[in-house]
């Protein structure tokens, strides 16, 4: 019996309680979204889709009614036409912001991909700051927390909108919690009551009890590959809000005039109803993994976020390996013990919107997807793994024991 075997099922065996307890939690949620589906009376005839223009598609706007409910907002939009969560975002922050405005994110830099849509790198494409839309950014304390004070001190009558990454991205610091968002909301509305405070909730639905939307966000979005598609849903993405701001972001995806009344779903409203049915599952096994893997490398001497103790707020669990040839043999070992492409070697390399080079394992059944187990990481320093999702946590703790022997062998 390995080293790796044993080291991962004594993790296991201590995490029973915890699993329990996340159990519980899934329940609560599922509670939620099934309350959502019996009160929009969701049926067999909402599967069927439209093509074309998508007008009148009686099953996306039922599932646009379930969703909003779902997460306590006024309207959402949930289009396939969404090719990812950047682009979500980017429809919410284009369809609000106009000329003239200013732009602040109070958690920091942004993700990666969120730069070159700011303006922060590229030129040519149209960004926000070729718009002439002002960008400011409030650091996060030396631990990686939100500075209080300076984000009060921040905002500006001419302050239109306020971003708040929900996830830690590719940066060593913990994810924001519900309470935080809530405290942030606070602190920008006592400065300007019409300062609009967006949250990019990208990894973070079905974690908590509730989502931004319900205490106070005036905005939303994410990705249908995360956690809300349960792991099935193909394609897309969601905004959800405030009425009027969800319009302006609609609008920003089709056309002024066209706004939510278009997008067709092609006859894969099933897929979407039936990946939020199972969402908070799938939520609830990712973060099973994500305790599994914090125990294993913090039992192993690595430096881990979150801890293996403490509280889930995203589905993200970040390893400091201090090498690229443990990163690399890290998701090489996940890529090999993934359901599709496990005979394939992941190789760093460039990704559209990333400054960085990326290692990524990914073996998913839909292309991209971060509800499915995958891990990635950019080739700098300090060479973190960020690893994600997972259908079940006994997959990724197969993977774990393969991971673990791999880096042990590069020590």
């Amino acid at each position: 019996m390995s080293s790796a075997y044993e080291l991962v099922r004594d993790a296991e065996r201590s995490l029973q309680p915890r699993f329990s307890q996340i159990d519980s939690q899934v329940k609560t949620k599922l509670r939620c979204v099934l309350a959502a589906f019996q009160k929009n009376r969701v049926g067999e005839q909402h599967f069927a889709g439209v093509s074309g223009y998508g007008h009148d598609d009686l099953g996306r706007e039922t599932l646009d009614q379930v969703v909003a409910e779902v997460f306590q907002a006024e309207a959402a939009i949930v289009r396939l036409q969404l090719v990812s969560g950047t682009h979500a975002i980017a429809c919410a922050l284009y369809g609000v912001l106009r000329p003239g405005d200013e732009l602040v994110s109070v958690v920091g830099a942004p993700y990666d991909t969120l730069e070159e849509v700011i303006g922060l790198r590229g030129h040519g494409q149209g960004s926000l700051a070729e718009w002439g839309i002002a960008y400011r950014q409030v650091e996060l304390t030396a631990d990686g927390k939100p500075d209080w004070d300076a984000i009060g001190a921040a905002i500006r009558p001419e302050t239109k909108l306020v971003t708040i990454q929900r996830s830690c991205g590719y940066s060593w610091r913990p994810s924001l919690s519900i309470a935080d968002i809530e405290r942030i909301v606070v602190l920008v509305k006592a400065q300007n009551p019409s300062t609009v405070c967006f949250v990019d909730n990208c990894y973070g639905e079905f974690v908590e009890a509730c989502e931004p939307t319900a205490v106070g966000a005036d905005l939303i979005a994410g990705s249908l590959i995360k956690n809300p598609g349960g792991t099935i849903a193909p394609a897309g993405g969601y905004i959800a809000g405030r009425a009027d701001l969800v319009e302006q972001a609609a609008c920003r995806l089709t056309a002024p005039g066209i706004g939510s009344s278009g997008g067709a779903t092609f006859d894969l409203n099933r897929l979407l109803f039936q990946g939020l049915f199972l969402a908070p599952q799938m939520v609830g096994e990712a973060i099973k993994g994500t305790h599994l893997v914090a125990t294993v490398f913090d039992r192993l001497g690595y430096a881990v976020k979150p801890g293996p103790e403490e509280d889930r707020r995203d589905v993200i669990q970040a390893i400091k390996l201090g090498s690229p040839e443990k990163l690399k043999a890290l998701c090489t070992a996940i890529q090999r013990h993934s359901p599709i492409g496990s005979y394939l070697d992941p190789v760093p390399g460039e990704m559209p919107g990333y400054e960085s080079q990326l290692v990524m394992a990914g073996g998913t059944f839909i292309d991209g997807s971060t509800s499915e187990f995958s891990a990635d990481g950019p080739l700098r320093e300090p060479f973190v793994a960020f690893c994600q999702g997972g259908a079940h946590w006994t997959q990724v703790s197969i993977a774990l024991e393969a991971a673990v022997e791999a880096i042990l062998a590069v020590e």
